[in-house]
């Protein structure tokens, strides 16, 4: 078993490789807020802001990060998913760590650890039971909300189903919280028609709005009222992330009744009557975010549930998503054109998860700028691309094609409230980045005018983009 013996190596210049990027992070970065504006965290636990107790709960339950490192060393999922304890499985995780070198899991977990505990220890198998006690220690008298302010978390916009009542939204709403929580749209489930979960979330939606779907036109009524309930709750922000190929096709009116009423009779769709309530869906939803006011997300390019053993035991999420590999630029092209042909695209984020297509995505979101600094955004490195090369990839094909300095910057796209690192983690790339083209000559030496930039991606782009009250 690997035994690591160095000291920590996360120290003020982690990840920054010159004095001018010391200068940059420590000066101009560092303090600034976080907008975490597209995560997964459990609305309901923010809501009750009870104390977290256990860090296995808070750590490793729902990161599938962590789940696939540890199947990748060979952890019997017992101690993943399964019934093991919570002592259990953070040892296997401890078991796991030395072996995720070079894997961002390794620095993550580092930053995680001294940011929130103050442990500088690398984690592994001798000291699993000391961390692991020293975090218990600590959880039971930080709540969720005492975290994100710890992290000076301004803002945090979750992941919600339109059949969502958002009770827990308003009950955090009320109270005077250093981090504002809002909702955001995620469209997903209305666009599976083709599978059989689908008939279930329209009895569900039926039940909200209170109206009987029994057309197209009484589902786009259940939409908008639901967006309108959305944005009435703080909402200014939608999301996709149907896994796959897309397509936009033509289509008519009388073409998606028809499409739909055969779906209500049961009748088999062929793929081209899918892409076509598909195309209609993406284009109604779209002019309904640009008349709200809204930002759109789109999160493109997973291959999703690889593993059907492993879905059919666990369910989706669970760390069998992978990077797919189908084409973009057609479906980009025609959608936002669409919606652009008649001035109702709205400000839009566009996320790629294949690194082959970086620079796919950041030309398409340049075609159709105007009127809004940054109003189409090539959005930060996403899920396996979030890491330092994924970023530094991302952030050179941004600035090659696009205006860097224009980006909102970095979310953390996670679901455990000890993420928050990773924003640093972006801030300290981003930073050594930049100081690296002024030791190259390549931008002036100017430090002030690179670290308002800075400032700019950290913060206040995002501040001036998004509608929050």
């Amino acid at each position: 078993m690997m035994k690591i013996n160095a000291k920590s190596f996360v120290t003020d210049h982690f990840l920054l490789n010159s004095k001018e990027a010391e200068t940059l992070y420590h000066d101009y970065a560092k303090a600034m807020p976080i907008i975490d504006y597209h995560c997964h965290l459990p609305v309901a636990q923010m809501a009750k802001n009870a104390p977290l107790g256990n860090i296995t709960e808070v750590w490793l339950s729902g990161d599938h990060y962590k789940w696939r490192g540890m199947r990748a060393n060979g952890i019997d999922e017992y101690f993943i998913t399964g019934n093991a304890t919570s002592e259990e499985k953070f040892v296997k995780w401890a078991e796991t760590v030395p072996y995720t070198l070079r894997n961002p899991l390794f620095h993550w977990t580092q930053l995680e650890l001294k940011r929130y505990f103050d442990i500088d220890a690398i984690l592994q198998p001798e000291n699993a039971k000391q961390i692991y006690e020293k975090a218990n220690a600590v959880l039971p008298s930080k709540t969720p909300m005492q975290l994100l302010e710890q992290m000076n978390v301004k803002v945090v916009c979750t992941t919600d189903d339109p059949i969502d009542d958002l009770n827990d939204h308003r009950q955090i709403a009320q109270k005077n919280y250093f981090t504002k929580v809002y909702p955001a749209f995620r469209s997903d489930n209305l666009f599976l028609i083709n599978q059989k979960e689908f008939q279930d979330h329209l009895i569900k939606l039926e039940a909200v709005v209170g109206f009987s779907i029994d057309s197209f036109t009484n589902l786009l009524d259940a939409i908008d009222t639901r967006i309108d309930f959305f944005h009435q709750n703080g909402c200014r922000l939608s999301d996709f992330g149907v896994g796959g190929a897309h397509s936009m096709v033509d289509f008519t009116e009388a073409e998606i009744a028809t499409i739909f009423n055969k779906f209500l009779k049961g009748e088999k769709l062929s793929p081209s009557e899918i892409d076509q309530y598909k195309s209609s869906l993406f284009l109604h939803l779209g002019k309904k975010y640009h008349e709200k006011g809204w930002v759109q997300q789109y999160h493109l390019g997973a291959i999703r549930n690889n593993n059907s053993r492993l879905q059919n035991q666990l369910g989706a999420d669970v760390g069998c998503d992978s990077i797919g590999d189908f084409p973009m630029a057609d479906f980009l092209s025609k959608l936002l054109n669409r919606l652009d042909e008649t001035n109702q695209l709205t400000k839009t984020i566009t996320y790629n998860l294949n690194p082959a297509q970086n620079e796919v995505f950041a030309a398409m979101m340049g075609n159709f700028n105007g009127g809004t600094p940054g109003k189409m955004q090539y959005g930060s490195g996403w899920w396996y691309l979030d890491q330092k090369d994924g970023m530094e990839k991302q952030l050179n094909a941004l600035s090659n094609i696009g205006l860097l300095s224009r980006f909102i910057g970095m979310l953390t796209d996670s679901r455990s409230f000890l993420s928050f690192p990773r924003h640093e983690y972006f801030r300290r790339i981003l930073c050594n980045l930049i100081a690296e083209d002024l030791r190259n000559g390549l931008v002036p030496n100017d430090l002030a005018f690179l670290g308002k930039m800075v400032q700019d991606i950290c913060y206040h782009n995002a501040y001036r983009y998004f509608d929050f009250k």
